[in-house]
């Protein structure tokens, strides 16, 4: 509202000093900034992150597979504890954080190359009996990784970059309006106090300034 306001600094006034019309171009260019600068670059922005997150997602759909596995056997508690540091490096880092804590199992799977593979994963239904079939995500080799991005999840994520790109570029420029427009001030007050301190000994007396 501010930044709107200052334009309005241009109308013609006796009155008008040059940091006045200083003032309404600078309120002009951040407003331009906020209503036309600010939008193009955050949809710039987010069609670069959505290009990028989209190639990801693809790369992903190509090289993870879901591949039938079985449960072996529940692991218990004891053994737990002393595997799951390996489990969590062994498992993609997006997967540890999207899914909610599960009971290990140990299961067996084939890899798409055909290799057979025996691990410690989470169950994929609670409470997991050995014989349970259930379907797992993993590479080429057999190693376990995580659900590949979704398409529509990365548009999500783009969209949001691209806001936030939008809104900084917009915080931005009144930022910065707002101290120039600080600076002015000082300056003004700084010249009103010159210009009394030499009129102020004369103030008020007959024939003074005559």
């Amino acid at each position: 509202m501010r930044t709107a306001m200052g334009v309005w600094r241009w109308r013609r006034n006796p009155l008008r000093r040059p940091t006045d019309l200083f003032e309404a171009w600078l309120a002009f260019v951040a407003l331009v900034c906020v209503l036309v600068v600010a939008p193009a670059i955050g949809w710039g922005a987010g069609l670069t992150v959505d290009g990028t997150l989209q190639r990801a997602a693809r790369e992903q759909r190509q090289e993870r597979h879901l591949v039938p596995a079985v449960v072996v056997r529940p692991l218990p508690e004891a053994a737990e504890g002393q595997v799951e540091k390996q489990a969590e490096a062994a498992a993609d880092a997006s997967a540890q954080r999207s899914s909610p804590r599960r009971t290990r199992i140990v299961a067996a799977w084939t890899a798409p190359d055909g290799s057979s593979h025996q691990g410690t994963v989470p169950a994929a239904e609670e409470p997991p009996h050995p014989g349970d079939r259930f379907r797992m995500w993993t590479d080429e080799r057999g190693r376990v990784v995580g659900q590949p991005l979704d398409p529509s999840a990365a548009s999500f994520h783009a969209g949001m970059a691209g806001l936030a790109a939008a809104i900084s570029v917009a915080v931005l420029a009144e930022t910065v309006r707002r101290l120039v427009v600080r600076r002015l001030m000082h300056r003004r007050y700084i010249r009103l106090d010159r210009a009394w301190a030499a009129a102020g000994p004369d103030w008020g007396r007959a024939g003074a300034g005559s």
